[in-house]
């Protein structure tokens, strides 16, 4: 499958609701510290608006509840992979991405057939603290030889300046968190890299 280029993370549907009709055609629910009746009305609500929208909703962590809602994509860090139906989840046709941040966990991923692997944090974040230092191009680079035609996400202290880089060294989408959600403006910081990120649609 291909990736758009342009991979936008939020953190609440309200943020993905504000966003969404700016363009963006890839979008990754990630909610966090919420009581479980407060993620499935969310993840309801997100299917619902991308829908309408025709972009890809990604519903982070929460499979059983993708499941559940019909949705069509999800997305598991290496701890949500030790739970996880992967058969289930073959069975109802939904897509997973995986996140990887060494070798082991990379051939762990590529074991899955996943819809795509994400590497990060490419560049220093701000977002939370990893046992993992910044990757690197290098190892982006790296990772792609090692995926082939599984599409590479990158993520982590990504700005628009840093695209050319990444996608030079095979990256095929960036994952888009903190630059978005803390900019004065978001919707205007949207715009900016959807606009920074056509030229690398395939």
């Amino acid at each position: 499958m291909t990736l758009d280029p342009f991979y936008l993370i939020t953190g609440h549907v309200g943020q993905l609701e504000l966003l969404v009709p700016q363009g963006v055609r890839l979008v990754q629910l990630r909610i966090k510290d919420q009581p479980e009746e407060e993620v499935h009305r969310q993840i309801r609500r997100a299917r619902d608006f991308c829908a309408v929208h025709r972009a890809q909703l990604v519903v982070n962590d929460h499979w059983q509840m993708a499941l559940d809602l019909n949705c069509s994509f999800v997305h598991l860090g290496q701890e949500d992979m030790d739970t996880a139906d992967f058969p289930a989840l073959r069975r109802a046709g939904i897509r997973i991405g995986l996140s990887t941040h060494d070798e082991a966990e990379l051939d762990r991923a590529l074991s899955h057939d996943p819809a795509y692997v994400a590497l990060g944090p490419v560049y220093p974040t701000l977002l939370k603290k990893m046992k993992w230092g910044p990757q690197g191009l290098d190892r982006v680079r790296a990772w792609k030889k090692a995926a082939g035609d599984t599409p590479l996400v990158g993520i982590g202290g990504l700005t628009p300046e840093r695209l050319p880089g990444l996608f030079e060294a095979g990256a095929d989408s960036a994952a888009v968190v903190t630059d978005i959600a803390t900019a004065p403006d978001p919707e205007a910081r949207c715009a900016e890299w959807i606009k920074a990120t056509r030229e690398y649609v395939r």
